[in-house]
């Protein structure tokens, strides 16, 4: 197998979508890959990843890519988990707090800071609507997330996320409860949850 054949099965693998460090990972040199983005005309979508021209763009994966420290969350998070039927207008990430961020925030992305010991609490993967899978925090953790932040989440979300999840038949209470603890919101947590339940 010559390397632009490595290259078109890792572009296969991943959707039309390469990293200059997948390549390197296989074996090949960057001039080799370098003369392969060109003669094969991929876009570059953000530092070291690039896309076929017939791909589709899925900007939640191509984010991840961008920032592999940030987790999606809050309204992102609700969206991948079905705990609410409207798409983000923005993307929600969460970094841990020494991250900088500021070519994220100028694009609209939502970023909430953590501190480290927090920052992979409930982790878990999720599907993109294109099938890519990405780091997300999950359901659980996402509604301690949004009783955390209630101030700035719009009222008729915050009221739908936590009905929604009162409905779920996998719903795990004994993990949400642990997180409510562990963000001290077990307090107001138990004050929906008696009404909900």
């Amino acid at each position: 197998m010559t390397q632009f054949e490595q290259l078109n099965e890792l572009m296969n693998d991943n959707n039309g979508i390469i990293r200059t460090a997948q390549a390197l990972a296989a074996g090949i040199s960057k001039p080799t890959f370098y003369a392969y983005v060109k003669q094969m005309y991929l876009k570059q979508v953000a530092h070291g990843v690039y896309m076929s021209q017939d791909a589709w763009p899925d900007s939640m994966y191509v984010l991840h890519l961008r920032s592999e420290q940030a987790i999606f969350s809050h309204e992102t998070a609700l969206f991948l988990h079905d705990l609410t039927d409207r798409e983000p207008q923005r993307f929600s990430i969460t970094v841990k707090a020494d991250y900088h961020s500021p070519q994220l925030k100028a694009e609209g992305v939502k970023v909430y800071w953590v501190k480290k010991e927090l920052h992979k609490i409930g982790l878990t993967i999720a599907k993109t609507s294109f099938g890519n899978s990405v780091p997300v925090y999950d359901a659980e953790r996402t509604v301690c997330d949004i009783i955390r932040n209630r101030s700035n989440i719009e009222t008729q979300t915050f009221q739908d996320t936590l009905k929604q999840y009162a409905r779920r038949t996998d719903k795990d209470l004994g993990a949400l409860m642990k997180y409510a603890a562990l963000f001290r919101v077990d307090t107001i947590l138990r004050q929906y949850l008696e009404v909900l339940l």
